[in-house]
């Protein structure tokens, strides 16, 4: 009889969010070996390739691609007996550790299950809010699954249907203007993610920016001692490079902002795990996280900088490179921007630094009791919080403390 094997999805592999099958490798009937790709699995802001758990051939495929998937789901079964009649046998054998890359974005409708039981937290919080049930909202998703923008355009559309029949009905009705019909461009998978985080976390925490300015001189100065050695060394010594370490400095003076908000408590973690926003040429965004970077040295941050940031272009990154990040930081600067406020907490951290354009500017000094005018390589900074966490005042006591270390730095 046959023997069938489950080809199933890792639950390192979706956590949290689940998945949708981007592509199937093979057909029905194919032969495959252990450990060769079978599919992709998109997650969240990464693709996975799912290896083959054993050698046989493709008996069929339970998961379509465009459909949604949750971890340890079964998305297909490998025939490795050799009869051809008789009772199947399946046998569970998770996948190996899968290969896997940022998300390609692609000009493609996501389909998804319909189902209020499969709505996304962002999409049940927005009903509660608005006092509306899943069956009041008509969804715009593959089997009528409800999307964040179903219920905000059924928010904006219902007062006005309401107001229909009200007094001076008997005056003509004022036609809108016309206007051309827009082009459509379906969102990946990535965006929508994106789209959903953004307003989840809108929406769960209140979000407050401090802004300050900081002096590079001296960072500037010592770059520029160490740069060549560090390059002859294997790591580019960039401006992103010295606010890590001087985040160090900050979440130690104000360790709460270092944590994650519970019901119950504050979490405040010990170690410190910094998530480097870092935009992808597709226009996609990831975050990878540099782990306990109060242990490295500022090579070692810079080497590690440059190796997450060179996976995450080269389309390398593995899903554990994204988790469990405890603080973010977001050099926008280095794509003209001077400020961006405010910029959405990564959740569920409590905090997220922004980093402006580094340009000369104009300051006012003073030196032997005399004010002058000097010019001065600066930019602005800004720290985003969550302000169920921490206040104003200790927010401001983290950036003081950063500007300090950025503005005396001495090695």
């Amino acid at each position: 009889m046959n023997k069938l094997v489950d080809v199933l999805l890792p639950s390192d592999e979706a956590e949290g969010t689940g998945g949708q099958v981007l592509k199937w490798l093979k057909a029905v009937g194919d032969r495959v070996v252990v450990d060769e790709p079978l599919l992709e699995i998109e997650t969240d802001k990464v693709t996975v390739e799912i290896p083959s758990p054993c050698s046989g051939t493709l008996h069929e495929i339970l998961k379509a691609e465009q459909s949604e998937v949750e971890s340890g789901v079964v998305l297909g079964r490998i025939d490795i007996g050799q009869g051809t009649a008789g009772p199947v046998a399946p046998v569970s054998v998770p996948p190996p550790a899968a290969v896997a890359r940022p998300a390609v974005a692609e000009a493609r409708q996501v389909a998804t299950p319909s189902g209020a039981g499969v709505l996304s937290p962002a999409v049940r919080r927005l009903l509660a809010e608005r006092g509306l049930e899943p069956a009041d909202v008509r969804g715009s998703g593959e089997g009528g699954k409800i999307t964040l923008d179903d219920v905000l355009q059924h928010a904006t559309r219902a007062p006005r249907d309401a107001a229909a029949p009200a007094a001076f009905s008997h005056a003509p009705a004022v036609q809108p203007a016309s206007a051309a019909a827009g082009r459509m461009a379906p969102h990946t998978r990535m965006r929508r993610l994106i789209a959903e985080h953004m307003v989840e976390s809108m929406h769960s925490a209140p979000h407050v920016t401090t802004l300050f300015e900081t002096d590079l001189t001296a960072v500037l100065a010592h770059r520029a001692q160490h740069q060549a050695d560090f390059k002859q060394r294997g790591a580019p010594l960039t401006l992103t490079a010295y606010f890590l370490a001087a985040c160090v400095d900050g979440l130690r003076a104000v360790p709460e902002l270092n944590s994650r908000w519970t019901p119950e408590a504050l979490e405040v973690f010990e170690r410190i795990d910094i998530g480097v926003a870092t935009a992808l040429a597709d226009g996609g965004l990831v975050v990878p996280v540099l782990r306990d970077v109060p242990a490295l040295d500022l090579f070692g941050i810079a080497r590690g900088l440059a190796d997450l940031v060179t996976r995450a272009r080269e389309e390398r990154l593995l899903p554990a490179d994204l988790r469990g990040g405890t603080f973010t930081i977001s050099n926008h600067g280095v794509s003209g921007s001077l400020l961006a406020a405010p910029i959405v907490i990564n959740q569920p951290q409590s905090g997220i630094l922004g980093i402006g354009k580094l340009e000369k500017r104009a300051v006012v000094l003073e030196q032997g009791g005399q004010e002058q005018i000097a010019i001065r390589p600066r930019c602005y900074v800004t720290l985003t919080i969550d302000h169920r966490v921490l206040d104003g005042g200790r927010a401001n006591q983290f950036l003081q403390v950063l500007t300090q270390r950025l503005e005396k730095w001495s090695g």
